[in-house]
């Protein structure tokens, strides 16, 4: 009934505390001691995510993990996969993200830091396909859809794959920005490198250049150790620079002259590193609105904006979204072993009447905990209505006499009302980030109790 996660490492003790920790936190977990039987056991338990120890030998190269993971994603190329290992090194982390890992956590690991780590990465992989071996995955397979809007947007991004372009990608929150980045990098020649994403609308701006570029032990106040940025990070392959609309002036000042230069410098040194990233964005933001308003640089936008890719939200696809609760269900069938789960004939005509605010990622979230909680294994209009919260936000689409606006101001004033204020469960609930619910809260001018 919940996601599944794999460990690998020879230690029997850190098996059994990671066990303890990550059952509490709600996963379905297994655990073996050594790398023989690792590429039969992904097979045949399909986790949706492994955590990886890089030592299994005496020796602490980390060698035998790198091949392990090597072999992992040569089977399993779409599979999260989070090094671990007590001895780290910034050498090591950086091979290992071109290998293809998705995250590096040291031992001893902090549990929150742990946590949140798998929690970003399930969110990422849920639906690309984790445990799908290597001659079923395709590039573009995981955008689900048969819309003339959706299939416009993929056959320019196959098209851009193939080149070096900067992309960017523009769309509502949840309409499949990072997918479609995710594609174009698994479809182009750096596929083999890494594809490593950051959301600058989450980095506080004293951090933005340790993020990004790095930084030397003693650079400012608790760097303690060396740590590689995400441009190091991703060398070799494809930086996804997500939500770049929010970044403050300063950072982005900082951001153009890298990309112009194509080189940087960690934090604390002085040495230049070229860079050899391929630099894909992303936006909810209008940013020729705010290239008017001063609060975006020109130059910056041309430098990022090559190709321009907009994904249109899914109100304006109601065609796909069918297909799209279809292969969430079916998802949530094997996740949460129920088989037999079936959406009738009318709850897939009532799925299509709904505005979706928080567009693909929305509706991911209502036919996933509508799969949780169903009494039954038909799935009809009033057991959907019931998770989605009641009559008062979602059964009656678009009225007569109300707008778009004014539904989605309804929406969001009942799952405030139901989250009891609380920015991020209603955030969750609505398939919004939290970033995207604070700018939809001033711009209806709705009070936030919390705030």
């Amino acid at each position: 009934m919940s996601s599944r996660i794999l460990i690998i490492d020879d230690d029997r003790t850190v098996c059994q505390s990671l066990e303890l920790l990550l059952k509490r936190a709600g996963y379905a977990v297994r655990s073996i001691y050594g790398p023989r039987e690792a590429v039969a056991t992904v097979g045949e338990f399909r986790p949706d995510l492994v955590l990886l120890d890089l030592n299994f030998t005496v020796e602490t190269s980390g060698r035998a993990g790198m091949q392990l993971l090597q072999e992992l994603l040569a089977e399993f190329p779409r599979l999260p996969v989070i090094q671990m290992t007590g001895w780290a090194t910034v050498q090591l982390a950086v091979e290992g993200m071109k290998a293809g890992a998705r995250d590096f956590i040291a031992k001893p690991w902090d549990n929150k830091e742990l946590l949140n780590a798998i929690r970003t990465q399930l969110e990422r992989g849920a639906d690309a396909g984790a445990g799908v071996p290597a001659e079923e995955a395709e590039p573009f397979g995981s955008l689900i859809g048969s819309s003339a809007a959706l299939s416009d947007v993929i056959g320019q991004a196959r098209r851009v794959a193939a080149t070096e372009a900067a992309v960017l990608i523009t769309g509502e929150s949840g309409t499949g920005k990072e997918l479609i980045g995710e594609a174009i990098h698994a479809a182009s020649r750096r596929a083999g490198g890494p594809f490593v994403a950051v959301n600058l609308g989450g980095v506080p701006e004293q951090l933005f250049e340790s993020e990004l570029f790095g930084h030397k032990a003693g650079a400012f106040t608790d760097a303690r150790t060396d740590r590689a940025g995400r441009f190091e990070l991703a060398a070799g392959g494809t930086l996804f620079l997500d939500e770049i609309g929010d970044l403050a002036p300063a950072a982005q000042v900082k951001l153009l002259r890298v990309l112009q230069e194509r080189q940087y410098e960690r934090l604390g040194e002085s040495r230049p590193r070229p860079t050899n990233v391929r630099v894909i964005s992303a936006t909810s933001r209008n940013l020729d609105a705010m290239v008017t308003a001063g609060t975006f640089r020109e130059d910056l936008l041309y430098r990022i904006n090559l190709i321009h890719l907009h994904l249109p939200p899914l109100r304006e696809r109601p065609e796909d979204i069918a297909p799209l609760a279809e292969h969430f269900l079916e998802s949530a069938r094997r996740r949460y072993e129920r088989p037999a789960l079936r959406l009738e004939a009318a709850a897939l005509n009532w799925l299509r009447r709904q505005p979706f605010p928080g567009n693909v990622r929305q509706l991911q979230n209502l036919v996933e905990r509508t799969a949780i909680l169903a009494a039954g294994d038909s799935i009809g209009v009033a057991e959907l209505e019931r998770q989605a919260g009641g009559t008062e936000a979602t059964t009656h689409f678009a009225p007569s006499g109300v707008t778009l606006e004014q539904m989605e101001v309804r929406m969001i004033r009942a799952a405030l009302g139901r989250n009891a204020g609380e920015i991020t469960a209603t955030a969750r609930e609505l398939g919004l980030t939290r970033a995207a619910l604070y700018r939809r809260l001033e711009k209806y001018g709705i009070p936030n109790a919390n705030a």
